[in-house]
């Protein structure tokens, strides 16, 4: 039986399931054992992660009176939580104002489409802004890494290029960015960010400038990852105390490289120092708690943790889609401002791009996109009979269209299916 537990109550013997927390707040690579080892132990309560899972049929359980959650009352928990969030009236948010004197304004951006376009055909225009960007933000990375000065102002076009995709089409460029190689994961997840940032500032209102200033944010939050040693970056293993601390050390040196560059707004810089804090205090570099963390370093909290998450790592496959927000959901306002996250999900739908899940025919399906109709009812490319045990023709289905009988009852690892790639299914050949 799964339980959740604190990890005061975490003990020798316990078979650890899982960590309540991402991947990013411990320096463990790997769950799925029976802790025995005392330092592993001390390691895991010195970490930001306050809850785990443990199995009981594999290990030891906690004490008698020693309360504990199920799977069964925590999924119970989150499933009202995301009906909450389906009817959940949209707020506005607003950034502080820039400091005087502002900065000189840029030459305006050449004037680009925002008209709305289909899934079909952004996919198109994202894969090609997507290229653009991993050659732009690999050679700002690289500049970054020899100590030379980054150009911060050469990136506002790039932003205006994402901002602009996102406005067509909200879910094209951010699904796409997320099909990163483990290779280019820094770079690509820097474009994730910018992508998420940018819906999320729209979803929560915020006036265009800052938008573009969130967008901003998500670009550059992760610069501080090239004054760290490539053989620890891209480490396929578990992280020694030493290394995990060089990693922690990330947000203060890209806040100081841009500080160097100079004509850096607040709010980016904000984002770049702070966007691992959390909302109890447990996060770095300055464990600042609630909404003494600043708006967009809240936002950039939010939109970090999911891409981190739902990506492949040398050390880790990523998560589906709709099973990240799920555990960003169950991890809660520890971690993440509630209303915000709600707004974020509301941007990328409980069941993202990409997700699979199984409808009431026992059919499997990819969510395609979003039906701007309801959080619960999007586009699924149905392709598998959990019946016959075969795929079967896809067949495109709008579960908020009139007279649908079909409805999402689960969502599915795809690697329980032996599914490996199912990007084929909502993004096809982007060649």
């Amino acid at each position: 039986m799964l339980k959740r537990i604190s990890v005061r109550d975490l003990s020798l013997g316990m078979y650890l399931h899982q960590f309540c927390g991402s991947w990013m707040d411990h320096p463990f690579w790997r769950t799925g054992f029976v802790l025995k080892d005392p330092k592993d132990l001390a390691r895991i309560r010195d970490t930001a992660i306050r809850e785990v899972w443990i199995d009981t049929s594999r290990g030891l359980d906690v004490a008698s009176g020693v309360a504990g959650v199920s799977r069964e009352e925590a999924d119970s928990q989150i499933d009202s939580q995301f009906a909450e969030m389906a009817e959940a009236a949209e707020e506005a948010f607003a950034l502080p104002p820039p400091p005087p004197p502002p900065p000189p304004a840029p030459a305006p951006a050449p004037a680009r489409s925002t008209a709305p376009t289909s899934m079909e055909a952004e996919l198109r225009a994202a894969a090609l802004i997507c290229n653009r960007a991993r050659e732009a933000v690999t050679s700002m990375f690289a500049e970054a890494r020899m100590g030379r000065a980054v150009d911060a102002s050469g990136a506002q076009d790039l932003v205006n290029e994402i901002a602009a995709s996102v406005t067509r089409n909200p879910s094209a460029l951010i699904s796409l960015a997320r099909l990163k190689t483990a290779d280019d994961y820094t770079y690509m997840h820097s474009v994730a960010v910018c992508a998420l940032m940018v819906a999320l500032a729209r979803q929560v209102k915020l006036p265009e400038d800052d938008v573009r200033q969130a967008g901003m944010a998500g670009l550059l939050h992760d610069l501080g990852k090239a004054a760290i040693p490539l053989d620890i970056l891209n480490k396929p293993g578990k992280l020694t105390d030493e290394e995990f601390a060089v990693v922690r050390e990330h947000p203060v040196e890209g806040h100081a490289m841009l500080q160097e560059v100079g004509g850096v707004s607040a709010p980016v810089l904000e984002a770049c120092l702070h966007h691992h804090e959390k909302m109890d205090g447990t996060g770095y570099p300055h464990r600042q708690q609630g909404e003494g963390i600043s708006l967009i370093a809240r936002m950039a909290a939010i939109c970090d943790v999911y891409d981190a998450i739902t990506s492949d790592r040398p050390y880790k496959r990523g998560w589906d889609p709709a099973e990240s927000v799920r555990r960003m959901a169950e991890w809660g306002p520890a971690h993440f401002d509630p209303r915000l996250f709600q707004a974020f999900v509301k941007s990328i739908g409980i069941y993202p791009v990409g997700s699979l899940v199984r409808l009431t025919s026992g059919r499997l399906g990819v969510v395609m996109k979003q039906s701007g109709q309801a959080l619960t009812a999007p586009y699924v490319n149905v392709f598998f009979s959990t019946k016959s045990g075969l795929r079967i023709t896809p067949e495109q289905v709008n579960l908020a269209a009139p007279g649908c009988n079909e409805r999402i009852v689960a969502r599915e690892d795809p690697s329980s299916w032996g599914f490996t790639d199912l990007s084929g299914l909502w993004a096809g050949p982007q060649g």
